[in-house]
């Protein structure tokens, strides 16, 4: 097995820039990175969400305050002044590890939906929208816990930026049986549709499944409590997952098996996954370019015996990857909430990756190495995609990464599109044209190519009437190009 990466690391990282998470801890990525206070009491499921300046706007968390009054519906929403968004308590969620992802309204930078996934109690995956316009800027909830499936999901659901730079893809499984199923919905400026259902890979019925992007991308892997470990090519632009590699099949005992956290190098190179159980846990580098993944695993770390229990790792805006882990009371294997007397090493830093592009040892890994500023960490980390993820470069798909119409590269030549729903035709007319020969291309939302023609120009005019009867309403892009022209038009099918 031989697996090719293309690196990408962003260089615009704000949106991302300020981490909340565990019993009141934080991270300021500004300046360097900065402890920081949160109003989070969360062992797990937390996001945050800053603008482009890199401050922070709202964050939320499944949480301890709020999970006796109203459980299942545990989540919390809270504002940039550390207060509880009007109307922002009683969200979904289990209080478990990674059941939320927040991303902004593609066509309205002060709404959010905050996705929830309820995985025992209460099962079910819905959507809530947070108006940051509401109540004087501090925000509302303007609508909650809106049911898009009601079946228990697992605790790992994930969000990636669609190739258009804009839209998104929203990503989770079911739990309640065995089976290969992912749940794909897409968000765009029409709203929230459910585009595919895709058997894929090997089946599960574990609920703790972690899914997590490279860098650019194009690569997802897949790990769960039962030992499975796959990795997927993943298509920003329609959707689609492929090319699964089984590193791990499930069941994969321990230490090996029991996987929990997982991230990518910058690079996508390197995978770092985390174990745990009751009486073990440790910390595995993989070199996804070995032909065999497996034997090039490197143990940076292995626990037996130590109440420490191993939790998620994230990629910083600083490119290296913070590890969380919690402090396994004497007394319980789940010591959540801390007491007040539970100070120590492991609750009160978090473990660092300092060079996760280089090989084994080289790669600097430093337990307990980042102090969190006499706050707490539990198991948790943000579930927070790239907000910042560009554009897919050269890709039909990447014509919507605005809502004005793309440029030309010609200045003079100019293209019109209009749709006659009554005749179900789509008038296409360029003029000014300069070139001999000409491609037309109509593409959907998804990027897929719905209709093509090639041939000679008569220049400087070119005319096509398009019947659009077999094609699903909708937003079409038009691409017209010649030596000299590349034209660019979207419009609607109503």
């Amino acid at each position: 097995m031989h697996i090719v990466f293309y690196s990408y690391i962003s260089n615009a990282q704000n949106r991302g820039n300020i981490w909340c998470f565990g019993d009141s801890a934080g991270i300021d990525f500004n300046n360097g990175a900065v402890p920081i206070n949160s109003s989070l009491n969360t062992r797990g499921s937390c996001v945050s969400y800053c603008d482009t300046s890199g401050q922070l706007i709202l964050y939320a968390s499944t949480g301890w305050a709020d999970i006796f009054i109203n459980f299942p519906f545990s989540t919390q929403i809270f504002n940039s002044s550390d207060s509880l968004i009007l109307n922002g308590d009683s969200i979904r969620g289990n209080n478990w590890y990674k059941e939320l992802v927040l991303i902004p309204m593609p066509d309205d930078s002060m709404k959010y939906y905050l996705f929830s996934a309820g995985v025992t109690s209460g099962p079910g995956f819905s959507y809530s929208i947070v108006d940051m316009n509401q109540n004087g800027g501090l925000g509302e909830v303007v609508q909650k816990n809106v049911l898009l499936q009601n079946f228990p999901c697992t605790d790992g659901i994930t969000a990636i930026k669609h190739g258009n730079g804009r839209d998104w893809w929203i990503i989770f499984r079911r739990w309640d049986n065995i089976n290969d199923m992912y749940y794909k919905y897409l968000i765009t400026p029409n709203g929230i549709s459910i585009v595919q259902i895709q058997n894929i890979g090997s089946a599960t019925s574990n609920g703790f499944t972690n899914m997590n992007f490279s860098s650019d991308g194009t690569k997802m892997v897949v790990t769960n409590l039962a030992g499975l470990m796959e990795l997927y090519d993943f298509d920003r632009c329609t959707g689609v997952i492929s090319n699964p590699v089984t590193i791990h099949p499930e069941p994969t005992t321990a230490p090996y098996g029991r996987f929990w956290g997982c991230e990518f190098s910058g690079s996508g190179r390197f995978l770092y996954v985390s174990t745990y159980n009751t009486i073990e846990s440790a910390l595995f580098q993989y070199d996804l370019l070995s032909s065999n993944p497996v034997a090039s695993r490197c143990t940076l770390e292995y626990n037996p015996g130590l109440r420490v229990g191993n939790g998620f790792l994230r990629r910083g805006p600083d490119q290296k990857i913070y590890f969380s882990r919690a402090w396994e009371c004497a007394a319980s294997p789940d010591c959540y909430p801390y007491p007040d007397s539970v100070y120590n090493y492991v609750n009160m830093n978090l473990s660092v990756i300092n060079y996760p592009d280089s090989l084994g040892t080289a790669c600097g890994y430093a337990p307990f190495s980042f102090y969190l500023g006499g706050k707490r960490t539990y198991y948790g980390l943000p579930n927070n995609p790239d907000y910042d993820l560009p554009a897919v470069a050269g890709s039909p798909c990447d014509t919507l990464v605005s809502i004005n119409e793309p440029a030309s590269i010609s200045t003079n030549a100019n293209l019109h599109v209009y749709y006659a729903p009554d005749w179900e035709k789509a008038f296409i007319n360029a003029e000014k044209l300069k070139g001999k020969n000409y491609r037309l291309r109509m593409v959907d939302v998804l990027g897929k190519e719905v209709y093509s023609e090639s041939g000679a120009l008569n220049s400087p005019y070119f005319t096509r009437d398009l019947n659009c009867a077999s094609f699903a309403k909708g937003m079409y892009i038009v691409d017209f190009e010649t030596e000299n022209e590349k034209l660019i038009k979207k419009f609607v099918i109503e």
